[in-house]
């Protein structure tokens, strides 16, 4: 009887999980440009983090601090989700965008969200050290770099790049 049960709710499991993620699709193709700047997190941009980067004889504290800690490695794992949608966007509206340059910062973007994970899970274990520091540096020169790839891509129509440059 026990047997039978786990398909049935394995299966339940799997139909929920599809059914979320073409919700979550239908509502991402629904959003409008300004919708997409508005979730870029304010205050969190590559100019700011690219003085941080500059920086290299510091300690790792005055370097965890600069990136304002696991706070800045959150809004870049979350902006990087955003210049995603916002390169999606662009595609589905009409702008003539590289597909190497799509698969650049789709690639970016993975590489991000993955260290910082790497970077706020080992924060959660031990105190800042130098190993941490170096995956947020990672993760934070590349946020900078695809922030430059972003604005670059927009600067194809004219219409979109000044709003994310503004919020960038």
């Amino acid at each position: 009887m026990v047997v039978m049960v786990f398909p049935i709710l394995f299966a339940a499991a799997v139909v929920t999980f599809l059914l979320r993620a073409r919700a979550e699709a239908r509502r991402r193709g629904a959003q409008t440009w300004d919708q997409l700047v508005a979730r870029l997190e304010p205050g969190w941009n590559a100019v700011q983090l690219g003085r941080c980067l500059e920086t290299q004889d510091t300690t790792p504290e005055e370097r965890w601090e600069r990136l304002r800690g696991a706070r800045g490695l959150y809004v870049m794992f979350q902006n990087a989700k955003v210049m995603l949608d916002m390169a999606d966007y662009a595609t589905r509206n009409g702008a003539s965008i590289d597909r190497q340059i799509l698969a650049e910062l789709r690639s970016d973007a993975l590489q991000i969200r993955v260290s910082v994970v790497i970077a706020l899970t080992q924060y959660a274990m031990h105190q800042v050290n130098e190993r941490i520091c170096s995956n947020a540096l990672r993760a934070a020169s590349m946020y900078k770099d695809m922030s430059t790839r972003m604005s670059d891509m927009l600067q194809v129509n004219g219409q979109m790049a000044p709003q994310f440059m503004g919020a960038m």
